[in-house]
């Protein structure tokens, strides 16, 4: 499955115009058409998106199984702690788990595809600066959200559950355990996935893998709020079409965007406590990621502000994330009143106010970056179509 492709920018441009490049897939000399077994599994640009991401699910499913079962040993065994339980330790070593599967699958992948793992959006300029802001975003939306929950008493304060040491151990031991998860969930989708789908999607291929993820939802699972993902594929289809009719250059990055955003509320379907908001803010949120790489030029952004999030959430104000509540928070806050404006036992992102917070940080990544992105916008290129 090839979408459109653009011929590659020169090099020597500045550094704004060069995160396009991060965008856009390489693009080889057109060469004659494969045939038989070899047009099955290589396209124009090496290995096809599909392949690639079957391999990558196989081996981080594969990597999971070996890492999980020696990490269940040594908790019980050693640690002496219940594996479900939410402690920092347990929440670590399972992040340590995700990471280290995603990266040797990644690196795998990579290697297979004659890349560096860094090109899967990890590149592109200011890195450090848009992880920083990132942090510094994630954490002052989270704080508006918690903020307005109060204000409209569904959400009350409790006493400060925390004292001396234990303040800034756990905030460092939660902090790392949320830095991980950055970069398992944005490492996931907005980096390898993100990446590979926009060198290979169109559509009709978007639109068939929707579908099957719609369809899994309707036979295998109920409640849990399913229609937050039916919401995110329906919002997408009339958007991604148009993108598809016009032929519009770089379609095939928001194509990605829409299966990667409803997949990120597929899976969030699986956690306790979920409602059809929560689920709706996360593939909704996953959107805003994919926005933050195409206006950054990478994942830093997305990686930082996904980080913070959960920290202000599950750590400082010690609300429910998904419907868990972790020990060693430092706040202790409570819903109140209707469900639909508290949350209830989803926590914040159950609110309904949690979608205005959402499109305020849409609107702040675009006025922030999207005028500096326009401005540095090539001529238009050369297509190659493939459909």
């Amino acid at each position: 499955m090839d979408p459109e492709i653009q011929s590659p920018l020169t090099e020597g441009q500045p550094a704004d115009i060069a995160r396009e490049a991060a965008l856009t897939p390489e693009i080889p000399v057109p060469e004659a058409e494969y045939r038989g077994l070899r047009w099955a599994f290589i396209g124009n640009q090496g290995l096809r998106a599909g392949w690639s991401v079957s391999v990558f699910l196989t081996l981080t499913f594969l990597f999971m199984i070996v890492l999980g079962s020696a990490a269940t040993a040594i908790v019980k065994n050693i640690l002496h702690a219940k594996t479900g339980a939410s402690t920092p330790t347990t929440a670590l070593i399972g992040e340590v788990i995700l990471v280290l599967s995603i990266l040797g699958a990644g690196a795998l992948v990579a290697f297979l595809e004659g890349r560096r793992i860094l090109d899967y959006n990890l590149t592109g300029p200011r890195r450090i600066v848009h992880f920083l802001s990132g942090l510094l975003a994630g954490f002052a939306v989270l704080s508006a959200l918690v903020g307005a929950l109060a204000w409209g008493g569904w959400l009350h304060f409790g006493p400060v559950a925390l004292s001396g040491g234990q303040i800034f151990s756990y905030a460092a031991a939660w902090g790392a355990v949320f830095l991980l998860t950055g970069f398992v969930e944005e490492g996931s989708f907005r980096c390898y996935l993100q990446f590979t789908l926009t060198r290979g999607i169109n559509f009709w291929w978007a639109l068939g893998v929707i579908g099957i993820i719609c369809l899994s939802l309707l036979f295998f699972v109920h409640g849990n709020g399913v229609w937050g993902v039916y919401a995110i594929a329906l919002l997408g289809f009339f958007p991604c079409l148009m993108l598809h009719i016009r032929k519009t250059p770089q379609s095939g990055f928001w194509q990605a965007a829409w299966v990667t955003s409803t997949l990120f509320g597929f899976i969030h379907t699986s956690n306790n406590g979920e409602n059809w908001i929560g689920i709706f803010a996360a593939a909704l949120i996953g959107f805003v990621f994919c926005v933050s790489v195409w206006v950054t030029g990478s994942a830093w952004w997305a990686i930082g502000c996904h980080a913070a999030w959960d920290w202000a959430e599950t750590y400082f104000y010690g609300t429910a994330d998904s419907g868990m509540v972790a020990k060693g928070h430092y706040l202790t806050t409570t819903p109140a009143g209707n469900a639909l404006w508290s949350g209830g036992s989803d926590g914040p992102e159950g609110s309904l106010l949690v979608l205005g917070v959402i499109l305020l940080l849409l609107v702040a990544l675009l006025v922030i970056y999207g005028r500096k992105r326009v401005l540095a916008q090539p001529a238009p290129v050369l297509e190659f179509t493939a459909e």
